[in-house]
């Protein structure tokens, strides 16, 4: 048996549709125009705010061994308020609930306190005032977009039906999504998503081997569902042979899609905002000041056309639909927010406050996705990694662990799962000259946390041949 050279444990549905400016204006929508209208009735002209919202109203049913474990809708909303004067700044998170008289009297009293503490507290040098020059360009937007979710009745027997024989765990989470902005210059922008994730994994009767899943979208399709649970039990019969020890060392390795997210979750955190690298903080720094390239093959920026996230961030700007971090191996441009931008002189290209990859991607490569297993020949097929961390932050040097559905391969035939290896790499290495191919076809692997509340997104990744990657346990 042969595995499929595509990520056959990560096939999620991303949908790509156009979004609508034209739909009904719902009542979280119509409540937080209301407290916008609200809280500027209360300033003094010396006072500016922002306001800014991100709630949901969502159905999460969890599963375990091929049963419903837990089920529940969560309707739950917070609302930061922000005030600010020419040197000073406070900021008090509520909750939001959508019924204006509750949130009034909330955010009311939160302004109060706000009015009070501010002419006590210290200058802040780079702070960002609300400016009336950007409300022509990029002042207000208006994103909605629809789906067609699975009724919660139907969850069960749908998702259970094609595993009622298998060792099925996971977490089902569709609903509502919504994230807003507005400020006393007119700034106005409003996020509305309806979407569903499925994060799931299949068992073998052997400990420690399971194969993983994901699957999202706007629209659920059954047979997308039952496609990608066929292509994981696949899977899971290559990960039951007996498992292969595999000496540390050095070896040719393909990462599929899956791996590869993973992987670029670290990267995007190493430091690609403005401030990290004024700040020494960027494992981007060598390649910032052109001591170093990485590989021609190796683009990276952001896309927001097809990434499920808004474009403004916490100042209300409107970031770029494509903006490429990383162009051909060598270094374009750094994440720049409004904070940043007066700091360091720097035109802001509307980061968000972390200054980290919102709608991240890879640009894809020349290996057919078909020709993955016969391209690596004899080496390491690895679907996914965890514990990710800098091992030196500076150096670009990576670690992790393998974790589910990985394999050793024997030209271009799949032999045998192995156990769990350590890596421990320079990017600058394994992206640079040690990056043989990436595959012709991305993959979207949806954001599927559900801390504080469900993580929107995802990221656009291919597959990546690497040759000599380091493994040291």
């Amino acid at each position: 048996m042969t595995l499929r050279s595509s990520d056959v444990s990560t096939h999620p549905s991303a949908d790509s549709a156009a979004s609508s400016t034209h739909h009904a204006r719902s009542s979280y929508e119509t409540v937080f125009n209301r407290l916008t209208e609200a809280v500027g009735d209360r300033l003094s002209p010396d006072h500016h705010f922002t306001l800014s919202i991100a709630g949901e109203d969502s159905q999460f049913t969890r599963f375990n061994q091929a049963k419903v474990r837990q089920t529940g809708q969560v309707c739950d909303g917070q609302l930061r308020l922000t005030l600010m004067t020419a040197t000073q700044t406070a900021a008090a998170t509520v909750p939001f609930i959508g019924e204006f008289d509750t949130d009034w009297a909330i955010a009311q009293q939160a302004l109060t306190t706000l009015q009070a503490e501010l002419p006590h507290l210290p200058v802040d040098p780079y702070i960002v005032l609300p400016s009336p020059a950007d409300v022509p360009a990029n002042g207000r937007s208006r994103e909605v977009r629809g789906g067609d979710l699975l009724p919660a009745k139907a969850i069960a027997e749908t998702l259970l039906s094609p595993v009622q024989m298998l060792d099925f765990s996971g977490l089902y989470a569709a609903g509502l999504s919504y994230r807003a902005y507005s400020d006393s210059a007119g700034k106005r922008h409003w996020f509305e998503t309806s979407s569903f994730t499925l994060d799931y994994s299949l068992f073998g009767d052997r400990p420690h081997q399971a194969v993983k899943g994901t699957l999202a979208g706007r629209h659920w399709h059954r047979q997308t569902y039952q496609q990608n649970i066929a292509a994981a039990q696949q899977q899971l019969a290559l990960s039951l042979r007996p498992i292969k020890a595999i000496p540390k060392g050095r070896y040719r390795t393909y990462l599929a899609p899956a791996a590869v997210a993973d992987l670029m979750e670290t990267v995007i955190y190493g430091g690609l905002g403005e401030a990290a690298l004024r700040q020494g903080n960027s494992a981007f720094s060598k390649l910032e000041q052109g001591e170093a390239i990485l590989s021609e093959q190796f683009s990276l920026g952001e896309d927001f056309q097809r990434a499920g996230v808004p474009r403004f961030n916490t100042s209300g700007q409107v970031a770029p639909t494509q903006l490429p971090i990383i162009q051909a191996g060598r270094w374009n441009t750094s994440l720049v927010n409004a904070r940043s931008a007066k700091e360091y002189g720097q035109p802001s290209n509307a980061a968000n406050a972390r200054e980290t990859l919102r709608a991240p991607a890879l640009a894809p490569g020349q290996l057919h996705t078909d020709q993955v297993l016969a391209e690596l020949g004899t080496g390491l097929y690895l679907s996914n990694l965890h514990y990710l961390n800098w091992s030196d932050l500076t150096a670009g040097r990576i670690t992790g662990m393998t974790r589910y559905a990985c394999f050793w391969v024997e030209d271009g035939e799949i032999v045998a799962p192995i156990e769990n290896l350590r890596f421990d790499d320079e990017f600058y290495r394994f992206l640079g000259e040690g990056l043989i191919a990436l595959s012709d076809r991305l993959t979207f692997l949806p954001a599927v946390g559900t801390y504080e509340r469900r993580s929107l997104g995802g990221m656009w990744m291919p597959g990546m041949l690497i040759d000599q990657f380091r493994y040291t346990l």
